[in-house]
């Protein structure tokens, strides 16, 4: 028995958005009817940064994904994002595979994020603003274009030169650079930062909007000011995650918002526990930490592709 070793470059090639949001969206599925076993996530900070345990279990797969989060790094010509997963036989642990999963967590965040928007923003949504150029908004512009039809995607970004290359990378759809009140106001926001302070302001989100807040995946981040939390319905991706580690957790921790106020996990939205859109005009914000089962979910899907095409680098790992 061998275990396949895939670089990055090998997963990219295995990577295609529309079967990652399947493959995403089951996973949901499987944890809402509690086929899904995911222990929490395990940080560990460090001064410049922190790393991640993410294991988890779905039916028939099972592994464990080790991520760090570093937002120096690219001024060392490094991602901020950079992941490794172990992908293991449930009946055996085996170690099937050892691949790169930096793009698998980048995918995984943007399949997860569109399908909340799907179930929670307005039918009539074709604005998208993304608040942060960084490798994210990449994967976010892709999985949203694979249900709305957007006639404009606003772009905010401290640097210029971020949103220059965005811009440049999909010359197919029509991205525009604007100001950050600007790209607020659009029928569906992301925000992908790192942020510490909350900086979307409550007088700039107009009625109806849907946030997905991204940026916001460990304590102490903040990117929306707690006064649209109070007035929104806010959706999870998992309650304890994020009430620890999400874009909820500093207005719960200061008695802002009461864990209470949570509406829905997604899964629960997805498999039909809870409704999705309930009032056009209200505030929906999908709070997403991200899961090691959407992780999981999405190295299944590589690691068979990666068995059908054949020629990838495997060694015997585990040798007696």
């Amino acid at each position: 028995m061998a275990t396949l070793f895939l670089s990055r470059n090998d997963v990219r090639g295995l990577l295609n958005m529309a079967d990652v949001i399947e493959a995403v969206e089951q996973a949901f599925r499987h944890s809402a009817l509690g086929k899904a076993r995911m222990p929490a996530k395990a940080y560990l900070v460090l001064d410049q940064g922190d790393l991640r345990a993410m294991p988890a279990a779905l039916p028939g797969s099972v592994g464990m994904k080790w991520a760090n989060v570093h937002p120096q790094n690219p001024s060392l010509g490094l991602p901020t994002v950079m992941a490794i997963l172990i992908y293991n036989d449930p009946a055996t642990g085996y170690p099937l595979a050892v691949m790169d999963a930096t793009d698998i967590t980048a995918y995984r965040t943007g399949a997860a994020t569109a399908i909340a928007s799907r179930y929670l923003a307005r039918k009539d949504s074709h604005t998208l603003g993304i608040i942060g150029a960084g490798s994210q908004a990449y994967t976010q512009l892709v999985a949203h274009a694979e249900f709305f039809d957007l006639s404009l995607i606003r772009v905010f970004d401290r640097l210029d030169a971020a949103v220059e290359e965005l811009i440049n990378s999909f010359p197919e759809y029509p991205l525009r650079s604007c100001s950050l009140e600007e790209t607020v106001a659009s029928d569906i926001v992301c925000t992908l930062t790192p942020s510490q302070e909350p900086f979307v302001r409550r007088e700039w989100v107009a009625p109806g909007t849907h946030i997905n807040a991204i940026g916001a995946d460990a304590a102490g981040k903040e990117e929306l000011e707690p006064s649209i939390l109070k007035e929104a319905i806010i959706v999870v991706d998992d309650l304890a995650q994020a009430s620890a580690a999400g874009e909820i957790n500093i207005p719960i921790k200061k008695g802002l918002i009461a864990i209470e106020q949570v509406y829905a996990t997604l899964a629960e939205i997805i498999v039909g526990k809870k409704q999705g859109t309930i009032d056009e005009k209200v505030v929906t914000v999908f709070d997403s930490t991200g899961l090691a089962i959407e992780d999981i979910a999405v190295a299944n899907l590589v690691y068979k592709k990666a068995q059908q095409t054949g020629g990838y680098l495997s060694l015997n790992f585990v040798e007696e």
